[in-house]
């Protein structure tokens, strides 16, 4: 059995006991949400925050921490029930991190740089987004790198002349720098790019 077949979702925790409030998004009962009621036990309203949380979509363990630190959870309470979310599996940085190598390289184009930036946001520690950035080859990301610079060349660029081929040039760089494409590997796709372009008399460009 693989890991990921042992995680158990938000709700079957729930109904296991592992939380005793409604499932989130669950407008069965008249139960009020337990952080608005004042008497409620600390860690039970730490359960259906996490649980809500999760449900909403995948979180690291620090971006669960920051938000039960939001709602006033005291912290030795939040770190007890993130250790037993961790137990079950619900909680996974390892997975967390290796889903948000998948996402955002497929759909943002991200470079490693810019992924690993946002891991270590999110508390992923160095070893770990390593792993999760062991999945985007180089040729991958190169691969992305030029679809993006592809789609983004304009149509009207005449890359014949000098001037307009350094200002777009400029602009298709400063696209990939900003998506953690170091700058000589920004520079060198674009040049690259702009070199095929030309040479095909842009006709690949409607």
């Amino acid at each position: 059995m693989t890991a990921s077949s042992k995680r158990r979702s938000p709700q079957a925790f729930a109904r296991a006991g592992g939380d005793r409030t409604a499932e989130p998004g669950s407008r069965t009962g008249a139960q009020p949400e337990p952080e608005g009621d004042r008497d409620a036990d600390p860690a039970s309203v730490a359960r259906a925050i996490v649980l809500r949380q999760l449900t909403a979509s995948p979180k690291s363990r620090l971006q669960l921490e920051r938000k039960l630190a939001e709602r006033n959870v005291p912290e030795d309470v939040a770190a007890a029930v993130l250790d037993r979310f961790e137990e079950v599996r619900l909680v996974d940085d390892a997975e967390f991190a290796d889903m948000w190598v998948r996402s955002r390289s497929q759909s943002r184009k991200l470079a490693k740089g810019a992924l690993r930036r946002e891991l270590a946001d999110k508390g992923i520690d160095a070893d770990t987004a390593a792993s999760a950035l062991e999945q985007l080859s180089d040729e991958d990301e190169e691969a992305a790198a030029r679809h993006l610079v592809e789609r983004k060349l304009r149509p009207e660029a005449d890359l014949s002349d000098r001037a307009e081929r350094d200002k777009t040039t400029r602009r298709l760089a400063s696209m990939l720098a900003r998506k953690g494409y170091q700058p000589s590997q920004a520079f060198r796709i674009v040049a690259e790019v702009l070199d095929a372009a030309e040479g095909s008399g842009h006709s690949r460009y409607p």
